[in-house]
């Protein structure tokens, strides 16, 4: 598959991450946070067609001798794709509309050089500066109905075509991204996979992430998120749980450009909840 996509690391609050992930498995931790967030990409060429994907990264999980991603909620603008992660992958995958516009933002650039004597004193001049945008609006939809889900903003970045503009679009890279699935309706067995990726990668600054209708839901009873059942409270709560992944405190961004993308078939894995380790089963 070919597509460009934005991978951004989120510090996101265990107790947040712990509502999806299964007992068997151990979160990575510290000091009461763990490493989500989200990986956004658009698909131009796959088995489903092109596509836009919102990947929701509850957290690291713990898979001697090796740490996975486990996914909150993926979102997709193709019912096929969507029916690709939930039945070959065992992915929470749900249908979305990805709404998109560019707009210009207005920041404030220096008339004075960093390194220059007013601005040391901190009261060099500033102009107006427009700042081009692109506006990304997520709404998750069943049957007939809509949910408003987030916004997405970001600066416009060209990757194709990149050369006229002089732009340095990275080191080229081969790298194996491990994820852990399953537990679903579709899949009650943890599954993990990996997505063998080529590209090329850059640091970017980090989206920004909006939902102003946010609202605040009771917690399940055992403060789990049940994936394999189909109580409307429960997805309820689960998108609730996605937004807060998507609100928390940004670190890190990396834009990947031609990249080509392989998901491996996924395997099925016992997890050993004394033990709070993983092992293969011999299926």
């Amino acid at each position: 598959m070919a597509c460009s996509a934005l991978y951004q690391l989120h510090l996101v609050k265990a107790s947040t991450a712990r509502a999806f992930v299964p007992r068997g498995l151990r979160l990575v931790e510290a000091f009461g946070y763990t490493l989500g967030g989200m990986f956004l990409a658009r698909y131009h060429d796959s088995p489903a067609g092109a596509f836009d994907e919102l990947v929701v990264i509850a957290g690291i999980v713990w898979n001697p001798p090796t740490s996975c991603a486990w996914a909150a909620r993926v979102l997709v603008n193709s019912v096929e794709a969507c029916r690709h992660g939930r039945k070959e992958v065992g992915l929470p995958s749900h249908v979305a509309t990805f709404s998109k516009t560019e707009a210009s933002a207005l920041g404030n650039k220096p008339l004075v050089e960093s390194n220059s004597f007013l601005s040391v004193l901190g009261i060099g001049s500033t102009v107006p500066k427009q700042e081009s945008r692109r506006e990304i609006e997520i709404c998750e939809t069943k049957g007939s109905s809509t949910k408003h889900l987030c916004n997405i903003s970001m600066p416009l970045t060209v990757t194709t075509g990149s050369h006229r503009h002089h732009k340095w679009m990275g080191p080229a890279i081969r790298m194996s991204l491990p994820s852990f699935s399953g537990q679903t309706e579709d899949h009650p067995d943890l599954l993990k996979y990996s997505c063998q990726v080529e590209c090329r990668v850059r640091p970017v600054k980090p989206a920004r992430i909006w939902n102003p209708t946010t609202t605040e839901l009771q917690e399940c009873s055992d403060g789990k998120i049940n994936s394999a059942g189909s109580n409307t409270l429960a997805d309820s709560y689960a998108q609730s749980q996605s937004i807060s992944v998507l609100l928390s405190k940004p670190i890190f961004a990396l834009e990947f450009s031609s990249l080509r993308m392989h998901v491996d078939a996924p395997k099925i894995v016992v997890p050993h909840c004394k033990k709070e380790e993983v092992g293969y089963s011999s299926t």
